[in-house]
């Protein structure tokens, strides 16, 4: 299994591909409608980020000690977003999740090129996957 580091090197690297911004929003969307659709039953109130424009839901299960996350966006852009942190995120354990340095946001320049409502939807987002992490440790606290 990969890294954190190793997934979003791989990241940065498909990226760096593209010059203009144009492409690199269409490899975004690809990469969103690539994506699993998420089942109805988790598109539910408690499962939607706050502080994002678009809707964004967000599961997640803990397997085997990783946290493996699903997610669906009704906008385009917004999916290609959570697909990517989930395709960077998801299978690690919380901690892995927790000490997880997520420079690949900065270096894709995903905040510079995202609208300020977008921008504030990404952090949102990495925000829950981050609170979801924190929940699933203290239960297993719980167990030990």
């Amino acid at each position: 299994m990969k890294t954190i580091n190793e997934l979003q090197d791989e990241v940065i690297e498909e990226f760096s591909d593209f010059e203009d911004w144009m492409d690199k929003y269409q490899l975004l969307i690809d990469l969103g409608n690539e994506q699993e659709p998420l089942d109805e039953k988790y598109k539910t109130e408690e499962n939607l980020i706050d502080g994002c424009q678009s809707r964004v839901w967000l599961q997640a299960d803990m397997e085997d000690g990783r946290i493996v996350f699903q997610a669906e966006s009704d906008a385009l852009i917004v999916k290609g977003i959570i697909a990517l942190l989930i395709k960077v995120l998801s299978g690690h354990t919380p901690d892995e999740i927790l000490n997880a340095d997520l420079y690949f946001i900065d270096k894709l320049g995903l905040k510079e090129h995202l609208s300020p409502t977008r921008s504030n939807g990404l952090l949102s987002m990495v925000k829950q996957i981050r609170m979801y992490a924190l929940a699933f440790k203290a239960k297993e606290a719980e167990q030990a």
